[in-house]
C-alpha cells in the first residue's frame, strides 16, 4: 500500500507502471537484436538481401589505402556475383568470400573515430559473426622486426589522459614526467606530467566497466596461435630482403592513440612502463566497440617501422608490413571456416 486510503488505488498504477516499464525493457532488448537499415533508408532492400543471401559474415577491417591494395592483390578476396559492394556512410562495403568464408571487407579510414564508426557500422547493418582487424604499427618492442606481425592479447588507449597539475600528487595509474626527458638533466617542468586513465565500456547485458586494458577474444585468440608456421614475406623486391625471416608474434600488448608515434623517448616509455610492444591508431577502437556489442575481435597488425628508433619510413617497407599482415589475416578466416566457427556464433 502506498499512502493510507489511497492505497489500493496507488498500488495498482504502481504495478501498471512496473508492467509497463518490463514491456518497454522488452521491446528495448528486441530493437537492440534486430538492429539494421530503418525501412526508409534507400539501401534497406539491398541490406536484407545480402544479409539474407550471403550472410552470416566475418567482417574484416582496414584503415589505410596500402593495407586494402595488400588484400587486393593478394587474390583472396572473390567479390559476389550478386551484390559486390554497398556503399554506406562514404564508405564502400565490399561482400565476398575468403577462402570460402563469406566476408565483408571494408575501409574505414585512420584513427579511433573512424575505426569504431565503422565497426558499428558493421554490426549494425550486416549479420556480422565478429571483426578481423589488420593494419601496420610501430614497434615499440627490439624483439619485433619490420615485417613481423604481431597478434595482441590486449591493446591500450593510450591517449585517454588526465593532465596534472604542477607538482600534483602521484595517482593511481601510469604517469609520464615530462620532467624526467629534460635535458641535460632530469628536473621539474612545468608540463608537470600526464596521468593515464581507464575508458568507460558500456555493452550489452552488462554494468558499465573501467577498463585500461580491452582483451581481444580469448578464443579468436587462441585458435590465432595456430598461424605461427604461415609463410611471410621476406623480400621488398629481387635485390633487397630483410635480414632476418618475419615471424607472427602473439600475447604482447598494443597501443592506439590518435598520434603518429615517431619519438624515441616515447617509444622507449610506453615499453618499458606499460609493457607495450606496438602503436597504432585504431586496433583499441575496433576491439572496444567489438566488446561492446559482445562480438568477438582479433587484432594482426604487420610492423612496418621502429616509432622513433631511426631508420627511413618507406613505401616499400608499409607494403611489405601490410602484406604479412593480410596473409596472417586470411589464413585465420580459413580456418574460422574450417573450425566452423563463422556460422556456430
Amino acid at each position: 500500500m502506498i499512502g493510507g486510503r489511497g492505497g489500493v488505488v496507488g498500488g495498482w498504477r504502481w504495478g501498471l507502471w512496473a508492467v509497463d516499464l518490463v514491456g518497454l525493457l522488452v521491446v528495448a532488448v528486441m530493437v537492440e537484436e534486430t538492429v539494421e537499415l530503418k525501412l526508409s533508408h534507400h539501401l534497406h532492400g539491398v541490406v536484407e538481401r545480402v544479409n539474407e543471401r550471403n550472410g552470416p559474415f566475418v567482417g574484416l577491417l582496414m584503415t589505410y589505402p596500402t593495407e586494402e591494395i595488400a588484400l587486393q592483390v593478394s587474390g583472396f578476396f572473390v567479390p559476389s556475383s550478386d551484390f559486390p559492394l554497398v556503399q554506406l556512410a562514404g564508405r564502400r562495403f565490399n561482400i565476398g568470400k575468403i577462402k570460402g568464408v563469406d566476408v565483408i571487407y571494408v575501409m574505414s579510414g585512420e584513427q579511433t573515430l573512424n575505426a569504431g564508426i565503422t565497426v558499428q557500422l558493421l554490426i549494425d547493418t550486416f549479420d556480422v559473426v565478429g571483426i578481423v582487424h589488420y593494419g601496420i604499427a610501430g614497434s615499440t618492442n627490439d624483439s619485433l622486426l619490420i615485417g613481423d606481425v604481431s597478434v595482441p592479447k590486449y591493446v591500450a588507449q593510450t591517449s585517454s589522459w588526465k593532465w596534472k597539475k604542477f607538482k600534483s600528487k602521484k595517482g593511481a595509474l601510469p604517469e609520464l614526467k615530462f620532467g624526467d626527458y629534460n635535458l641535460p638533466i632530469k628536473g621539474e617542468n612545468l608540463l608537470a606530467e600526464i596521468e593515464f586513465t581507464q575508458v568507460q565500456l558500456y555493452s550489452t547485458g552488462r554494468p558499465m566497466q573501467e577498463l585500461f586494458w580491452l582483451e581481444t577474444d580469448p578464443k579468436w585468440f587462441n585458435l590465432a596461435t595456430q598461424l605461427q608456421e604461415v609463410d611471410l614475406q621476406q623480400c621488398l623486391n629481387e635485390t633487397y630482403c630483410l635480414p632476418e625471416k618475419p615471424k607472427v608474434a602473439y600475447g604482447l600488448r598494443g597501443s592506439s592513440a590518435d598520434i603518429f608515434v615517431d619519438n624515441a623517448a616515447y617509444n622507449e616509455f610506453l615499453f618499458k612502463t606499460l609493457n607495450i610492444s606496438t602503436v597504432d591508431e585504431e586496433s583499441a577502437a575496433v576491439v572496444m566497440a567489438s566488446m561492446s556489442n559482445g562480438v568477438p575481435s582479433v587484432v594482426f597488425r604487420g610492423i612496418s617501422d621502429t616509432a622513433g628508433g631511426g631508420g627511413t619510413l618507406s613505401s616499400s617497407i608499409f607494403s611489405l608490413a601490410a602484406t604479412n599482415a593480410v596473409r596472417v589475416a586470411v589464413e585465420f578466416i580459413g580456418l574460422l571456416g574450417r573450425e566452423g566457427k563463422v556460422h556456430d556464433q
